[in-house]
C-alpha cells in the first residue's frame, strides 16, 4: 500500500478532520487566523491524525470523537512546528516560507500557544478525564523533549540514548499518544491499548529516524528542506553520531568541529564522513527494526483492513524519500 491506499481507508474521515480545523482555527484576531492557516495548509502528510483515525476504526469505534481528537492532535502537532522554526530560526519548511519569517518570532510563538489552548478546549468537549490525562502528559512530554534536543545542540559528546531520548519525547510521544487513543475511545482492553501504544511509540521512532537520513541524501526538491539543515543547526541527529563514533582521528575532529560549530561550512566533508563510515545504512537498519516491533504489536488486535493500514503506514514510515 502507498501512502494514498493507505489514507483512503479513512479519507471521509480526514476529510471531516480537515473541516474542522478550518472552522476551529477562527478567531476574531486575523494574524492568528492567517498564520494559522498558513502552516496547517503547509503540505503536511496528516500522519498523526491518520494514525489516531486507523486505530480507532481498528478498534471498531463508531462514534464521533476520534475526528475531533484527531484534529487536537494536528494542533499539537503543528503548534510544536511554529514554536520549532523559532528555536532553530528556520526559513524554510516543506518547500515554503516558515511562519516565523513571513510574520516574526512573537507572532509564530503566540499563535502556537492559541494552537495548544485550542486543543484543550476541544479535549475538554470531548468530555473524558482519561483522554485529558494522556494529552496533558503527551504535551509535557514533548517539551521535555524539546529542551533535552536544546541541550544536545552543539554537542558532539552527545550520545546514541540521549539522542533517542530525544525522539522518543519530542516526536514519538505524540504518535503514541494519538494510536493509544483510538483504544481508549473504543473502550478497548488494556492489552490492545498498550499494544497500539507500542506500535505508536515505535513509527514515531522509526519516522524520524528516516527523516534523519533524508536529511543527508534526500532532494531538497521533495523534503522542502536543504540539505543538512540539521547539522546547519547544530543538531547531532544518529547519523552524524555513528559517524563521529566509527571515524578515523581526522574525521572524528572534523565532525566534532561541524557540531561545535553549526552552519554549512563543513558539509561536504561530513556527507563524506556519514557514506565512509556507513552511517546512513546503521540508521535505516535501526529505523527498520523499530517499524518491524510496530508491526508485530498489531497483532494483538484483531485482523481488519485498517489494522493492516496501520502495518502498511510503519513500512511507509521507513521506505519513503520524502
Amino acid at each position: 500500500m502507498d501512502l494514498e491506499q493507505i489514507r483512503a481507508h479513512v479519507a471521509d474521515d480526514l476529510a471531516a478532520v480537515d473541516g474542522l480545523i478550518r472552522r476551529r482555527l477562527a478567531s476574531d484576531v486575523v494574524l492568528i487566523s492567517q498564520l494559522g492557516h498558513h502552516i496547517v495548509a503547509g503540505g503536511g502528510k496528516r500522519l498523526r491524525p491518520m494514525v489516531l483515525l486507523l486505530a480507532a476504526r481498528a478498534c471498531g469505534y463508531e462514534g464521533p470523537h476520534h475526528v475531533q481528537l484527531a484534529a487536537v492532535v494536528e494542533f499539537i502537532h503543528t503548534a510544536t512546528l511554529l514554536h520549532d522554526d523559532v528555536v532553530d530560526a528556520s526559513e524554510l519548511r516543506r518547500g515554503q516560507e516558515t511562519a516565523n519569517s513571513i510574520w516574526g518570532n512573537e507572532a509564530s510563538v503566540l499563535v502556537g500557544d492559541f494552537l495548544y489552548s485550542r486543543a484543550f478546549q476541544m479535549m475538554v468537549e470531548v468530555g473524558s478525564m482519561r483522554v485529558m490525562g494522556i494529552m496533558a502528559e503527551t504535551t509535557n512530554t514533548i517539551a521535555e523533549g524539546e529542551v533535552r534536543q536544546l541541550l544536545n545542540c552543539h554537542d558532539p559528546d552527545t550520545t546514541e540514548e540521549r539522542y533517542l531520548e530525544v525522539i522518543r519525547g519530542k516526536t514519538a510521544k505524540l504518535f503514541e499518544a494519538a494510536a493509544r487513543l483510538g483504544a481508549v475511545l473504543a473502550n478497548r482492553p488494556e492489552a490492545e491499548e498498550q499494544a497500539l501504544a507500542e506500535y505508536g511509540l515505535r513509527l514515531g521512532i522509526a519516522f524520524q529516524l528516516i527523516d534523519d537520513v533524508l536529511d543527508y541524501q534526500a532532494s531538497p526538491e521533495e523534503t522542502g528542506k536543504n540539505l543538512g539543515d540539521d547539522l546547519a543547526e547544530g543538531k547531532p541527529t544518529l547519523p552524524v553520531i555513528h559517524a563521529l563514533r566509527q571515524a578515523d582521528p581526522e574525521r572524528a575532529r572534523l565532525l566534532r568541529r561541524a557540531i561545535e560549530e553549526g552552519g554549512r561550512e563543513h558539509i561536504a566533508a561530513v556527507l563524506e564522513a556519514i557514506e565512509a563510515t556507513g552511517a546512513i545504512a546503521y540508521t535505516e537498519a535501526r529505523a527498520r527494526a523499530e517499524a518491524e516491533g510496530a508491526i508485530a504489536a498489531l497483532e494483538a488486535l484483531p485482523g481488519s483492513p485498517c489494522r493492516e493500514a496501520l502495518a502498511a503506514l510503519a513500512r511507509f514510515a521507513v521506505d519513503r524519500t520524502y
